[in-house]
């Protein structure tokens, strides 16, 4: 489960984020690419934009169901 606390720096206000624990794998990059991007500073994804239609969301979630080190959080 990710870390609220641990919030990745760049994350986009919202109810979903990515914590520190991102392993870069990209598979949220390729699963909604409009929501995650990468931080080649820091070598992790992060939320850049926040989901708001019914089908973005889904997106979103499955994007957050598919990471392998639960680092994606949805507050809500």
């Amino acid at each position: 489960m990710a870390d609220r606390t641990e919030k990745q720096r760049l994350n986009a206000p919202g109810r979903f984020y990515n914590d520190i624990s991102c392993i870069d794998c990209d598979l949220c990059r390729e699963i909604a690419p409009t929501f995650f991007r990468r931080d080649d500073e820091e070598g992790q994804s992060y939320v850049w934009n926040q989901p708001v239609s019914p089908p973005e969301l889904e997106l979103a979630r499955e994007a957050l169901d598919s990471c392998p080190t639960n680092s994606i959080g949805c507050d809500g």
